[in-house]
């Protein structure tokens, strides 16, 4: 299944959310019933997130965790708190998911992916026509995206809160190489798989300082300015996931060096024209859904 829309668009009000849950829970289900109807021995591969798990104070293992209560053990699905409306449904997907493989034998991996980023793969050959999207926006934008378009028209890099907030990072290329490899390598019948697909871990603040840092190589001195925070989340926290999974099944990752962001800059500025400046900021807020006033001050750092 693909992942639908993002967490600001679920923020927004009513309609989106119940939109979203209903996108993803009952298109989720749908997909069970078939393969339980008609192909029963096929392997689901689900792209999840890494929101599902939220930001607890311990470490995040690869969707299981043992535990030991009252002098009892036994293991179950790790504990989620979701970030978003949107990671609630990806949640529920989860859980029926397990369900399904528990109940009848359905074979699925479930990936739960970080943020991605990056613009090419080896199969595009720098083909315009077979690029990427590239949203840089503040409902459907990424943040290294938000951040390379800001300094690509010389605005400054808008950091929510203290930019503090950390999470699991990939490389598109991995995306779809641990795909590959959950497919090449199938979860058993029964098997409800969890991988935690990422390859690095960076704050807001560490993404920012690598875009202003390559920046100055093309002479752009860009600012870090701090907004509210439009959502209700931990600025500083304790953050470590397990991700042993895809590397144990082979993969080889590429990393956030100054190259991958340079070609993403390289890309931008030849594109600053067409930049589309409304929105770049942020309109929603997870408490009061779409800002109608306008955005909050900027604080300069």
């Amino acid at each position: 299944t693909c992942r639908t829309l993002t967490a600001f668009f679920r923020m927004m009000n009513q309609n989106a959310a119940i939109h979203t849950q209903q996108n993803n829970i009952i298109g989720n289900l749908n997909v069970m019933f078939a393969m339980h109807d008609f192909c029963p021995q096929a392997h689901l591969i689900k792209l999840g997130t890494m929101g599902e798990y939220g930001t607890p104070n311990i470490d995040i293992e690869e969707g299981w965790i043992e535990i030991e209560h009252k002098g009892r053990k036994d293991r179950m699905l790790y504990p989620k708190k979701a970030h978003s409306l949107y990671h609630l449904s990806k949640v529920a997907d989860s859980n029926n998911l397990e369900f399904g493989c528990r109940i009848w034998n359905l074979s699925v991996t479930d990936l739960n992916q970080g943020v991605v980023y990056g613009i090419d793969t080896p199969e595009m050959d720098n083909d315009p026509e077979l690029r990427t999207s590239f949203h840089y926006d503040d409902i459907f934008g990424t943040v290294l995206n938000r951040f390379v378009v800001q300094a690509a028209i010389g605005n400054p890099l808008t950091v929510y809160g203290n930019g503090g907030q950390t999470r699991g990072y990939l490389n598109i290329k991995d995306t779809l190489q641990c795909v590959e490899l959950a497919a090449l390598h199938p979860a058993k019948a029964g098997e409800f798989r969890v991988f935690n697909q990422f390859t690095e871990q960076f704050s807001i603040m560490d993404i920012a300082k690598k875009v202003q840092n390559v920046a100055l190589l093309y002479d752009i001195n860009v600012t870090i300015s701090h907004l509210p925070n439009p959502r209700e989340e931990m600025e500083q926290h304790y953050y470590h996931a397990v991700h042993t999974g895809l590397p144990e099944l082979g993969l080889q990752p590429h990393h956030l060096t100054d190259d991958v962001i340079a070609h993403m800059l390289d890309r931008a500025i030849s594109a600053k024209e067409n930049v589309r400046r409304v929105g770049i900021l942020p309109r929603v807020t997870w408490k009061h859904g779409i800002d109608k006033k306008g955005v909050a001050g900027v604080v300069r750092e």
